[in-house]
């Protein structure tokens, strides 16, 4: 397992709804439960040697859903960044954030904050969470910030913007110092990437898991990266005889 390890993997965890309805339970539940997972795998993660792991926890399509399951989500953000600081101090985990921190309620924002800071100095893996993330959004954001930063005259702007590059747009991501993801994992069976890390995994390769999230298991993890050691990774060119 120590063979080529992705250096960043990003996973959508994908199901705790089904797995709560499939049980007769309330939604919550399964994302009480998808939590749990979630803690499971970051330690899992850690001890395989991944760098960065990125956790699609709360999207910007999400606000969609019942103010309920909304308003309990939320809270267990909240509860999972105050709680498992002690966690994250033992396994120098070090925690990010992707997504638009401004559309988040000011507790929440107050909490990630609080815990990018806190966690700073850590030299472990480490954990991007991207809440109120969408991939469009953040490209957008990005651009933004570019326009921002390059605010000239009509002419000396024109030809900045003729000149931007993939390299100008992804110096502006949320998070430009972390690699692209090795590897994207989807639980649930879902074949589609729900607008997840869009720029950055344009190269990455896919896992798809039938099981839903709250059942993973360190296993699963294994067995992704297995599989994914098995890839060949070309990025659009052809291998040399």
């Amino acid at each position: 397992m120590d063979k080529d390890i992705p250096a960043h993997v990003g996973i959508i965890m994908d199901g705790n709804g089904r797995w709560a309805q499939k049980r007769g339970l309330v939604r919550t539940q399964g994302h009480l439960e998808g939590l749990k997972t979630a803690k499971k795998i970051v330690k899992a993660a850690s001890d395989l040697g991944i760098r960065y792991l990125t956790l699609y926890a709360f999207s910007t399509e999400n606000w969609k859903r019942a103010a309920e399951e909304v308003g309990f989500i939320m809270g267990l953000v909240k509860q999972y960044l105050r709680a498992e600081f002690d966690f994250s101090k033992k396994n120098k985990i070090r925690t990010r954030y992707t997504g638009d921190l401004s559309g988040l309620p000011q507790d929440i924002q107050k909490e990630i904050n609080d815990s990018i800071t806190d966690t700073s100095s850590f030299e472990g893996m480490q954990v991007v969470l991207a809440i109120n993330y969408g991939g469009r959004d953040e490209i957008v954001r990005a651009v933004r910030r570019f326009a921002s930063h390059n605010n000239k005259n009509g002419a000396e702007y024109s030809e900045a913007l003729n000149k931007i590059s993939e390299e100008d747009i992804g110096g502006y991501l949320d998070n430009p110092d972390i690699p692209d993801p090795d590897l994207i994992i989807r639980s649930a069976g879902e074949y589609r990437t729900s607008n997840f890390l869009l720029w950055e995994g344009a190269y990455s390769e896919l896992y798809i898991s039938d099981k839903l999230w709250p059942d993973w298991e360190k296993s699963d993890l294994e067995s992704a990266i297995t599989d994914y050691q098995k890839r060949e990774r070309r990025y659009g060119g052809v291998k040399s005889a």
